[in-house]
């Protein structure tokens, strides 16, 4: 009896000892892209950098996570907020106890004001024209910021959410790190940054001292899976667990039929459409723009993409943006009006046009539709293929003759207008930001909409902005996509995934794996 009483207690202390004492949640997300671009949030634009934004950062206040319902903000690092009655001066105490990543301590007044300078200064942030009108920030004491602005703005506080160059980052670590912070971010976000290999891989810890507490997942890995097939196989294996989707309506059935699989589509859309470079010949001609415009069908790139997850534009900014004109009256598709443009303008036999371009799957396949639709005018577009970095960073160069390009921005039109039409957001000029087009028509009326405190008048200002740049043929509509990501039937984000500003899933404390 000895002897067997023992041998069963020996048993046991071995089991224990070989038992894991916890069972970490690691959760693997594939992104097609080669690599990381850029980690610094008030640098990052690309589609594969954004999402990571709002896993590493916070901003002053926020959208409900799963939202892009602008009656939905909330604070964030501010436990609350108020403004003055014109609207100039806001101020925002801080919560107490909010900690950096990495040991860099608690969260001030004075990152708050390091990080919004830093956003609206040119020099290091893509977003510095959402500030224009900021005049001073200042720390009232340690956890309290006062912002006044030179002139009321639409929606300010859509300046401040967490997203773009509304996300605070540490003075100390930005100070430490210089230009090398792109790699080596500090927040105060859920997650930490914590390895990055190159070409496969960023990996994020669970931010233990978390101020809404720590998260569920202890670790996050974010795969470049560039390869759709590859990307699908993967996932299908169980290797990822979430996985960023093709806009095709194909694929979204495909893979709703797949065992244990969520498909999510989600707001807000993606916007893509034809910048046009009004300063490289032949397109400096309005005429070869204007038949361009008339020889893109947006009802075929729709029956292409699929009516689940597209819908053709109707204006030069995204349907659904505070100011977007319904009416706003686009070139209808007429390729015999495109083939006599051409021939007015000298090209009787047709022109060819270039177009640097990413490899990115749903780009791709729109280009390609776009490329078939132009040669039945006679226009031949040649597309340069380059990888997503490399595209992003050619096209700033001012190298395109054409720009694909898609995008989601906070849903005010007067931050469309003011990135992609406004003369300060030409690229290649000290406040570039996305004018791939030179256009400036339509300074004057964004400009006015951006200090009119009457609603209506400043949305006629808006109105008369956008017909002004689509009868200058800046830019060619082409259509509104939603995000498709796809997960594992035990991946809860922890909020329903309705929408996400920042163009993938928000991971959170409350995610879970199950």
């Amino acid at each position: 009896m000895k002897t067997t009483r023992t041998m069963l207690l020996a048993a046991t202390a071995l089991a224990c000892a070989s038992a894991p004492a916890f069972a970490q949640k690691v959760l693997s997300v594939g992104m097609a892209a080669q690599d990381v671009q850029q980690m610094d949030p008030h640098r990052a634009v690309t589609t594969q950098d954004r999402p990571l934004a709002s896993w590493l950062f916070n901003g002053l206040v926020r959208l409900k996570p799963g939202s892009v319902d602008l009656e939905a903000i909330e604070p964030d690092l501010a436990e609350s907020f108020e403004s003055s009655a014109d609207r100039l001066t806001w101020t925002f105490k801080l919560r107490r106890g909010v900690q950096f990543h990495k040991g860099f301590g608690e969260l001030t007044a004075d990152d708050v004001v390091f990080s919004i300078q830093r956003s609206a200064d040119a020099k290091t942030s893509a977003f510095s024209s959402s500030f224009a009108a900021v005049d001073k920030v200042e720390a009232v004491d340690s956890h309290t910021v006062r912002i006044t602005l030179k002139n009321r703005v639409p929606f300010f506080l859509g300046s401040i959410l967490n997203y773009e160059g509304g996300f605070i980052v540490s003075k100390k670590a930005v100070e430490q790190a210089g230009d090398n912070f792109k790699t080596a971010p500090v927040g105060t976000g859920p997650f930490a940054f914590q390895e990055h290999k190159a070409n496969d891989r960023v990996t994020f810890a669970a931010h233990a001292g978390y101020f809404r507490g720590k998260p569920k997942i202890d670790t996050v890995h974010y795969r470049f899976i560039q390869s759709d097939a590859s990307r699908d196989i993967a996932f299908q294996a169980g290797e990822i667990q979430v996985i960023y989707g093709r806009q095709d309506q194909v694929w979204v059935e495909r893979m709703k039929k797949e065992p244990n699989t969520v498909v999510d589509v989600i707001a807000p859309a993606e916007f893509s459409l034809l910048h046009l470079n009004t300063k490289q010949k032949p397109l400096d001609d309005k005429r070869v723009r204007l038949a361009i415009a008339h020889a893109v069908n947006r009802d075929e790139l729709v029956r292409a993409k699929g009516a689940l997850i597209a819908k053709g534009g109707t204006s030069l900014i995204p349907s659904g943006y505070l100011g977007s004109d319904p009416n706003a009256g686009l070139p209808a598709h007429d390729i015999a009006k495109a083939k006599a443009l051409l021939a007015e303008a000298g090209f009787p036999n047709g022109v060819q046009v270039k177009a640097i371009h990413t490899q990115l799957p749903g780009m791709l396949q729109t280009i390609q539709v776009v490329q078939a639709q132009l040669k039945r005018a006679g226009i031949d577009l040649v597309i340069d293929l380059v990888d997503h970095q490399t595209f992003h960073a050619q096209i700033r160069q001012d190298l395109s003759q054409i720009t694909h390009y898609s995008a989601g921005r906070f849903p005010v039109a007067d931050i469309y207008l003011t990135q992609f039409y406004h003369s300060r957001s030409i690229v290649k000029t000290p406040t570039a930001v996305t004018n791939f087009s030179h256009c400036a028509v339509a300074d004057a009326d964004i400009d006015a909409a951006r200090v009119e405190t009457d609603p209506a008048k400043q949305k006629q200002f808006w109105f008369a902005a956008q017909r002004k740049i689509i009868d200058e043929v800046c830019a060619v509509a082409l259509q509104e996509g939603l995000s498709v990501w796809a997960r594992k039937g035990n991946v809860d984000y922890g909020h329903k995934p309705e929408g996400y500003l920042n163009l993938g899933p928000t991971l959170s404390e409350t995610t879970t794996l199950n």
